[in-house]
């Protein structure tokens, strides 16, 4: 780092992302992307859409947020698009938290929180899952700070209910409940419906997973009209064009294109029942998931010497170095094909080949 940088920054620990590996072609498990190419009818309209490319995308996304409006039953003033969900999120932390405001949020969670408040200079404070890695509602309960949760969790997979997430909402009058439901589509209850009874819940979904996107980063805020009013505030303090025209005409394509969307989704959690069913067979503890990845551990192979020796194989999954998941792993669920490759290479591993 150069000798301008800010102390604040100078101390930051970056988001570590998932590795993307160019070296040779592995068997790429360890992102959670989706096994599938997006919609057709989702990439044809992003190359229409490059014909325009010599202007200005449309920072309102209008026909974007007029076809979401209908897809997901809200209203317009209710949505906010940004570019992948980790822009709504920081938005947040920016809007929602500051010193009478901490950021609260599990201790084994999504990685961006704890990076996004030391970025932003907010206070936060981590709550310790349960032992079994489940988020206990009483926790939360009059917390007094802005509420971070995923759900379904990552890395767990382990999803709270919408009767649950509602008693954290309520038990937070005073502050901002931000649930990330970047996964939900894979087995989640959505806590959308509430954001006409509760004007402190703020929602984010991202189109990288179920929609195929992970590489065309499209997020989306879902709340009352004022908080997307407050959001928008800062999205046009610092990048109103954040949403490119391709990614808008994609994301209009991907909506509209509902029966290639169910059948990836009713495709990936068939491949995730198959996958835990695999890994329990040859010994491994998996955390009910809700999620389109799975964490599993074994008893006797470490996560790490598990994680290296797949890599190996050209087999790549997640291990996070954290104290209380470090037996673990966490494993995209992929095609069939794919998790028959990876089976394979645990097998050979549990023998010693």
């Amino acid at each position: 780092m150069s000798k301008y940088l800010t102390e604040r920054l100078g101390t930051l620990e970056a988001y570590v992302p998932g590795e993307q590996p160019q070296d040779k072609k592995y068997v790429k498990l360890n992102t959670n992307e989706c096994p599938f190419p997006p919609s057709p009818f989702a990439s044809r309209l992003a190359r229409q859409a490059a014909a325009g490319l010599n202007l200005y995308c449309d920072p309102e996304c209008r026909t974007l947020t007029e076809v979401a409006a209908d897809a997901f039953g809200v209203r317009a003033d209710q949505m906010i698009f940004t570019n992948g969900s980790d822009e709504v999120l920081d938005f947040a932390f920016i809007a929602f938290c500051g010193e009478g405001a901490p950021a609260v949020f599990p201790d084994i969670t999504y990685g961006f929180y704890p990076v996004f408040a030391k970025k932003d200079g907010v206070p936060y404070r981590e709550i310790p899952l349960t032992a079994d890695y489940r988020v206990r509602v009483s926790d939360y309960i009059g917390a007094k700070g802005t509420i971070f949760l995923a759900n379904p969790n990552a890395p767990t997979g382990v999803a709270l209910t919408r009767t649950e997430i509602e008693e954290i909402v309520k038990g937070n009058p005073d502050n901002v409940v931000v649930v990330d439901e970047a996964y939900v589509d894979f087995g989640g209850e959505s806590a959308l419906p509430l954001i006409d009874r509760y004007d402190n819940l703020l929602v984010t979904r991202t189109f990288s997973k179920s929609y195929s996107f992970a590489g065309g980063r499209l997020g989306i805020g879902f709340a009352c009209p004022a908080l997307i009013s407050d959001l928008k505030k800062v999205k046009y303090s610092t990048n109103p064009y954040n949403v490119n025209s391709m990614t808008a005409a994609a994301g209009v394509g991907a909506l509209l294109d509902k029966e290639y969307f169910e059948s990836n989704i009713a495709a990936i959690r068939g491949n995730r029942a198959s996958l835990t069913a695999s890994l329990e067979a040859l010994g491994f503890d998996v955390l009910p998931s809700s999620a389109n990845f799975v964490f599993a551990k074994c008893s006797d192979i470490s996560g790490e010497i598990l994680y290296k020796k797949l890599k190996e194989k050209g087999v790549l999954v997640r291990y996070f170095d954290k104290e209380r998941i470090r037996a673990f792993v966490r494993i995209t669920v992929g095609t069939a094909e794919e998790i028959e490759a990876l089976i394979s290479a645990i097998n050979e591993i549990k023998e010693g080949k």
